[in-house]
Order: C-alpha cells, then sequence, then structure tokens
C-alpha cells in the first residue's frame, strides 16, 4: 500500500472537502453513515477508524458518543484529522499515522473497526487479507467491522456519467478494470479525477475475502444505488429523498449492488 502515486494523490489534498461540496454532504457520505450508524454497537463504544483520511467520518462518529481513535498512512490525513478534532472540542477523537496491515493496538480492544479506504488501496489480495485479519485481532469477541470498497464497474459509469470514456486513455484503464480490478492512473498528478492507484472489487470478492479472513460475513450492501448518476438530483432538496430512497430499496439487491460507486461489507468477529 503507498506507492508514489497513491501519495502523489492524496498528499495533494484531495481528500479534505471531497466528501462535502457546496456545504452540502455528499450521497456517499450520508449513505456510508447511515450504513455505518446502523451496524455499529451503541456508543460509547471504542471504534478504531483505520485508513480515516482526513476525519470526515471520525468527527461525526465522535460527535454522537463514540470513542474514536483515527490511523491513516498520509501524514498529510493526520495533521487536516488532527484540526478537525481540535475544531470539536466537545467530541474530540485522536489521530495518528498508522498502516492497515499493522495496527498499533492491543488485541482485543475494540468493538468496532472501519476500513473505509484500505481495502481498495491495498491492491493485492494478501495485503487485504492482512488488514482484515488485524482487524479482526484488535476486535472484542463479536466486534463488527465494516469495510468500504470500490465496485469493479465504477470507472465504467463515472467514464460514461462524465464523458471520459471519449478519450482513449480512460476507455484504456476502464478495460483493466472490468478485467482484473486493478485500478491504474498513468497520469495521476495531470488527471486527478480520474482517481489513483485501487483495486476495484466484484461484491462476490469482498465477501469472499472478508469470510477468508476469519469474519462472519453479514452483509455487502451497495452505498449510493444508482442515484450517484445522477447528480442534478442529489443537489436538488426536493428530490434528496428520493434518491436515499431507491438506494436503500436496492441496497442489498444482488443484480444491482454493484452500480454504487461504492460498496460496504460487514464481518462479525466470532
Amino acid at each position: 500500500m503507498g506507492d508514489s502515486a497513491f501519495f502523489d494523490h492524496y498528499e495533494a489534498g484531495v481528500e479534505e472537502g471531497r466528501l462535502v461540496r457546496g456545504g452540502q454532504p455528499t450521497l456517499e457520505l450520508v449513505r456510508t453513515l447511515e450504513l455505518v450508524r446502523r451496524f455499529l454497537p451503541s456508543p460509547p463504544a471504542d471504534v478504531l477508524d483505520v485508513g480515516g483520511g482526513p476525519g470526515a467520518y471520525a468527527g461525526a462518529l465522535a460527535r454522537v458518543g463514540y470513542r474514536v481513535a483515527l490511523v491513516d498512512l498520509v501524514p498529510l490525513h493526520v495533521e487536516q484529522a488532527a484540526l478537525r478534532s481540535a475544531r470539536q472540542p466537545e467530541s474530540p477523537f485522536t489521530a495518528s499515522l498508522g498502516d492497515a496491515r499493522s495496527l498499533d493496538a492491543d488485541d482485543a480492544s475494540r468493538d468496532a473497526v472501519l476500513l473505509l479506504g484500505p481495502l481498495y488501496h491495498l491492491t493485492e489480495e494478501d495485503d487485504r487479507l492482512a488488514a482484515l485479519r488485524e482487524a479482526r485481532r484488535v476486535l472484542v469477541p463479536g466486534g463488527v467491522v465494516i469495510g468500504a470498497a470500490v465496485s469493479r464497474f465504477a470507472s465504467l459509469l463515472d467514464g460514461l456519467k462524465e464523458n471520459f470514456l471519449a478519450d482513449p486513455e480512460f476507455a484504456a484503464i476502464v478495460e483493466r478494470d472490468l478485467r482484473d480490478g486493478q485500478h491504474r492512473n498513468p497520469a495521476p498528478v495531470e488527471r486527478p479525477e480520474w482517481f489513483t492507484t485501487a483495486f476495484l472489487h466484484h461484491p462476490d470478492e469482498l465477501a469472499l475475502e472478508v469470510t477468508r479472513a476469519g469474519f462472519a460475513c453479514e452483509a455487502v450492501l451497495g452505498v449510493e444505488g444508482p442515484g450517484w448518476l445522477f447528480p442534478d438530483k442529489w443537489e436538488d432538496p426536493a428530490q434528496r429523498g428520493l434518491v436515499l430512497k431507491v438506494a436503500r430499496l436496492v441496497e442489498e439487491e444482488p443484480a444491482l449492488r454493484a452500480v454504487s460507486a461504492h460498496l460496504l461489507v460487514i464481518g462479525r468477529s466470532e
């Protein structure tokens, strides 16, 4: 995890503010928080937010009473998360450097672990399994891991939505994504909107990896549903409720989960 393209992408500051645009939370943020809260134990529970970026989720969870510790591989993200925590002194969280594959946390010390970034930036399956097994190690018996993945079809659909597919270079990226899930951006600095080094999961692969890591897989859910393909509807306050309703209606539907840009997997330690 963490090739030069990855660090160049995130050290440019692209993640800060990505989930809130023009003061409005994105569909991804709203739905991810909704699903995370559904499966987390009640606060105050101890949550380890691994790969938590600038702290959007850590901050939100701390504000509703969770005890949150964030770790991230990118120094800029840790700095930004610490600043976010300082801005909410009544509900702070901690932020430190850390690697999902080797956590600085005691065995059976957390009620929940969030992996809302590592599973798609660890491009080798052995590394993803290492991160999941580390999460299992630090969880109490019956604890929950909630992991996010990018859908195997996200770049294809985003390319159609944004007209990126007209560019032969992006079309070649999509062909590889569909073939083996390995997403590579040949020009991450010039075209950050094409994302960075990542692995794109098929929903069935995601469930299998969680099971192989020793968890009971409770669910694989689509996050955004098809609504992310129609950003004008989310931007219209009168239609946001409909976009959320559609996402909820199809979140478990096997034939439609992968239409979401992101997937969430829920695993339970035994």
